[in-house]
């Protein structure tokens, strides 16, 4: 390990932008290529703060600082372009949370990192608009919130209501949406505003262990918790109209619905169990890592094709599960309004994932190269006209959905030319946690909490309340700085922001 003082620290740090740092090789050892990340005044000190302390306090348990992490993934093999930081990065397992490294598919000694996608694989979003608008909901929006806290399992070890067998289950894997389409549990059109339509191809059942599949079964359709959430949501500001309402929203007010929710035990076993081969991959070949955490394998290595066969059933796993409850929520809300689902046009705006790993195509030094991009806690952000964004949307570039922390706005952004330029593709994906969960538990009340949400005159209903301290708006950086860097580096443009007024969680 390197030690050095704090100011020994930042002589490996130059600032090549109002909203950009590079971290130069030599801050962590064996760097293949230099960190980069985006930062603006706010979350540039919040970076720095996090590498004093570290300098201080050294072997005081937890992970490294962002920086570091961000410095340690440059120095795995195959990496190209640089290992990338976004706003609202905050550290993780191996990879930090907001990081994004991409791998040279031509180069046999690339690696696949399951720390570079994360335990939650395909942890994302989904927007779902209604014709509703607020004025029409807010007499009722307890009731609401209540119907749909009634309707969609939440909370840690919640069943979901879904009827699967093993064989129904490995469908769902292979197929992602389309098995949905074909049980009665999704519009057919639903897949076409899904991030790559909702299936993973290179899906393969046989490549998930048992004990994952039993951790699986129960849980289709269910939220589960931590910072997963249910929201009703309103239409707050406008920044882009045109695009707006290519995504169907006419004017500020009009309610929709964000599902936050990923592959929950599955995907938690799927990572795993490849942590554990890979541990031995690495032996076997001789790789070498910074840190036991980014545990890696070959991408052309049984270990790695393994992985990403696994890691395709559960992202699979996961757009089945937010599909799932996609047709709760159409359930609760016809309910409601004694209506149908279609006559109050919940479709749905789009689907994006934040943890996955996938092959691309990009200009890496001016040369068109295929590569395999590890986005952790990050969003794919496509710009207008590129061939793997739905048709609706080839005008305006894929929609990137932002969500805030329980009680604060959400965004909606649009990707931009500059992402394919600089990030591989991709933005930010949320607020990014300022403090663990330990010390949100520690340092804040949960009754208070649920109270300031209240008096905020947002409906809402917890599974654990003593677990909202974690997801508590203090311990996350600000949603609005973090999507404001975004936006002012150029890797992605606000497109219009939500306002809660309802919130489930587990």
């Amino acid at each position: 390990m390197v030690v050095r003082t704090y100011e020994e620290e930042l002589k490996f740090f130059e600032k090549i932008s109002p909203y950009s740092w590079k971290i130069k090789k030599g801050f962590q050892p064996n760097m293949n290529v230099e960190g980069l990340f985006y930062v603006n005044e706010a979350l540039e000190k919040l970076m720095f703060q996090e590498l004093q302390v570290s300098c201080v306090e050294r072997d005081s348990g937890g992970f490294l600082p962002g920086v570091k992490q961000i410095a340690n993934v440059a120095g795995l093999p195959g990496i190209v372009g640089h290992s990338i930081g976004l706003p609202d990065i905050h550290s993780g397992y191996g990879f930090a949370i907001g990081n994004i490294a991409a791998f040279d598919m031509d180069d046999p000694n690339s690696v696949v990192s399951p720390g570079g996608v994360g335990f939650d694989i395909n942890c994302g979003v989904r927007l779902i608009r209604t014709n509703l608008f607020e004025k029409d909901v807010l007499e009722m929006k307890e009731k609401m919130a209540q119907n749909l806290f009634d309707n969609i399992p939440v909370g840690v070890g919640t069943k979901g209501v879904i009827p699967m067998s093993k064989t129904a289950l490995d469908e769902a894997l292979k197929s992602g949406m389309d098995w949905c389409i074909k049980e009665g549990f999704a519009w057919p059109e639903d897949k076409e505003h899904c991030e790559e339509s909702g299936r993973m191809p290179n899906a393969n059942p046989t490549k998930v262990s048992p004990k994952a599949k039993q951790r699986g079964m129960p849980q289709l359709g269910t939220l589960g918790a931590g910072n997963h959430y249910a929201e009703i949501q309103t239409v707050d500001k406008i920044y882009d109209e045109a695009a707006a309402k290519r995504m169907g929203i006419e004017e500020t007010g009009q309610v929709c619905v964000m599902i936050h929710s990923g592959s929950r035990g599955f995907g938690h076993q799927v990572a795993t169990d490849a942590l554990a081969e890979m541990e031995k991959a690495m032996k076997r070949d001789k790789i070498k890592t910074n840190d036991r955490q980014l545990a890696c394998a070959r991408i052309t290595s049984t270990e790695g094709q393994n992985y990403l066969q696994a890691m395709a059933c559960a992202a699979n796993f996961a757009w089945v599960n937010r599909t799932s409850m996609t047709h709760l929520t159409r359930q609760a809300f016809a309910k409601q309004f004694e209506t149908s689902a279609d006559d109050l046009d919940m479709h749905v705006i789009y689907d994006v994932s934040h943890n996955i790993a996938k092959i691309e195509d990009h200009i890496v030094d001016g040369k068109p190269k295929k590569l395999l991009v590890h986005r952790k806690g990050s969003t794919r952000a496509f710009p207008p006209n590129h061939p793997l964004i739905p048709a609706d949307y080839q005008d305006i570039g894929q929609p990137v959905l932002i969500g805030g922390t329980m009680g604060t706005c959400s965004y909606v952004l649009t990707g931009t030319d500059g992402a394919m330029s600089e990030t591989f593709g991709s933005t930010c994906h949320g607020a990014g946690r300022a403090l663990s969960r330990a010390k949100s538990r520690r340092s804040l009340d949960h009754k208070e909490v649920l109270n300031k949400l209240k008096r905020q005159g947002i409906a809402i209903r917890v599974a654990s309340p003593k677990l909202v301290t974690e997801e508590a708006p203090e311990s996350y950086k600000n949603v609005t700085d973090v999507v404001n860097t975004c936006q002012a580096a150029g890797i992605s443009k606000k497109c219009f922001k939500l306002r809660p007024i309802a919130v489930i969680k587990g």
